[in-house]
């Protein structure tokens, strides 16, 4: 055989054309481009989510690490998709019919929007997390009455974190907020071991903390000297206060929230660190967002309704053990007072709250977690500062699963909202932080609507868990 020039481009098409298939090995490959980095970053997020270290929750709660976290997921996800292309470029043969090509396009089409799909969402996720980290929590702390504490010492050695929980009116952001649910979570920063204390919304001559500019404006607590005046009551201190004294307290974001924070201090005799504030209308987004609460619904409960203005509720939630709420359901769960009282309103806020930290499993957070987020971006203020979130992250850890206990100061023969006995409730306070220790001639009232049910003494408190639990009352309210 000669080797002349004519032969020499008939062995190399001759070469081409007989190479396996069209395709198919192409395709093979670019499949394997695309399971194999998946394989290697689904093993690493699944280490990196198990292992959970230091450094990954700091990751998640840092907006500049999540920042450059969404870059990096576009980086990867373009390197990535150009891998799958090249591959299938490189190895498919030159000369294809139309239909394979076809073909064989559109499968590499399909492998890189299945590249895609995660790393969007994955971006999406980090984008979301950013922005709700930027909007609740404030990057300073925002707040005239915080701690002066580090992220090396979050708590300042202290043995216990007082966070102050409101449910307010209206916006936010509204000044007007009147808060009507104050509750006080005091939690041990090596236990988790938590107590609600829950104070009634109309309590009069509230002291503020002693030592602040506001105990010096009113000597005499949080009264004009008239008796009953809504304008005074706690729940007024929010909006009132810093419409009265602007300024008053200094550089801060939400005077209203500092000036309620040295309320509750006063009245509990324990100073108060953070705050968050939940608006009371779009709490049912919240719930919703979770998927639902399950309580136990010991007594009707009116959705609606007003007392005073003689206007029936429109519906009830009927009693009975295991209810699995909706937000909608939730909200007048929490709410409703038709025919009832703010205590029991009170009661039933407590055991809300107690539903909400059964319910947040990492699982189910992390499947809900876009809805979640878009809801409390829009329902919850708060001056815990960025720096301490991975601090809290490690503290709610611990709080999930410990029983809490309950403490309401509520209307009895020891305690009167109207003419309260502050050193009764300071009493209480102590001996339900510290019960092993607690002094002889402690006060032992009954503040469970007047009734004698030690069980729920207020200077012993109570387990939520047996508080929520269904013992239906014989009250049909309506």
């Amino acid at each position: 055989m000669s080797w002349d020039s004519e032969h020499v481009p008939q062995h190399r098409g001759r070469h081409k054309a007989t190479r396996p298939d069209q395709v198919g090995r192409a395709l093979k490959r670019a499949l394997l481009a695309t399971l194999g980095p998946a394989v290697v970053l689904g093993i690493g997020a699944f280490v990196l989510v198990k292992v959970a270290s230091r450094k990954t929750i700091d990751l998640f709660l840092d907006p500049d690490q999540l920042m450059m976290l969404v870059l990096a997921i576009g980086i990867v996800w373009l390197m990535w998709v150009v891998f799958i292309l090249r591959t299938y470029a490189r190895n498919r043969a030159d000369v294809v019919s139309s239909a394979a090509r076809l073909g064989g396009a559109f499968l590499v089409v399909v492998m890189c929007g299945a590249v895609t799909a995660p790393m969007a969402y994955a971006g999406y996720v980090a984008a979301v997390q950013r922005d709700l980290i930027l909007k609740v929590f404030p990057d300073d702390g925002g707040s005239a009455t915080t701690p002066d504490v580090t992220k090396e010492n979050p708590w300042g050695n202290r043995k216990r974190v007082n966070v102050l929980l409101l449910g307010g009116d209206g916006s936010i952001h509204r000044p007007g907020v009147r808060t009507d649910s104050v509750m006080l979570a005091s939690i041990n920063t090596k236990t988790g071991k938590t107590v609600l204390f829950s104070l009634p919304r109309n309590l009069q001559n509230v002291p503020f903390q002693p030592g602040s500019k506001l105990a010096e404006l009113y000597p005499n607590g949080f009264t004009d000297g008239t008796p009953n005046n809504a304008e005074f009551f706690l729940n007024a201190v929010y909006r009132n206060v810093p419409a009265v004294h602007p300024g008053v307290l200094g550089k801060t974001a939400n005077e209203g929230a500092d000036a309620i924070k040295l309320a509750v201090a006063g009245a509990l005799g324990i100073p108060v660190d953070y705050y968050v504030l939940v608006n009371l209308s779009g709490f049912s987004k919240l719930v919703d967002a979770m998927g639902g609460i399950t309580v136990n619904i010991n007594e009707r409960v009116p959705i609606g309704g007003n007392t005073d203005a003689h206007i029936l509720p429109d519906d009830y939630l009927e009693p009975g053990p295991n209810q699995r709420l909706n937000g909608f359901n939730a909200l007048w769960y929490t709410r409703g007072r038709y025919g009832s009282t703010d205590y029991k309103r009170m009661e039933r806020q407590r055991c809300a709250i107690n539903a909400i930290a059964a319910e947040a499993s990492p699982t189910k957070m992390l499947t809900r977690y876009t809805k979640l987020a878009k809801a409390s971006k829009q329902i919850v203020r708060t001056d815990i500062p960025q720096e301490l979130l991975s601090a809290f992250v490690d503290l709610a850890t611990l709080v999930k699963g410990k029983p809490m206990k309950s403490v309401g100061f509520e209307r009895s023969a020891d305690f009167d909202p109207n003419a309260p006995d502050f050193e009764f409730v300071h009493a209480a306070v102590k001996a339900a932080l510290r019960p092993a220790k607690k002094a002889a001639g402690t006060p032992t009232g009954t503040p469970t609507n007047g009734t004698a049910n030690t069980s729920k003494s207020p200077s012993k408190g109570s387990n939520t868990k047996d508080d929520c639990a269904y013992n239906p009352s014989t009250n049909t309210a309506g």
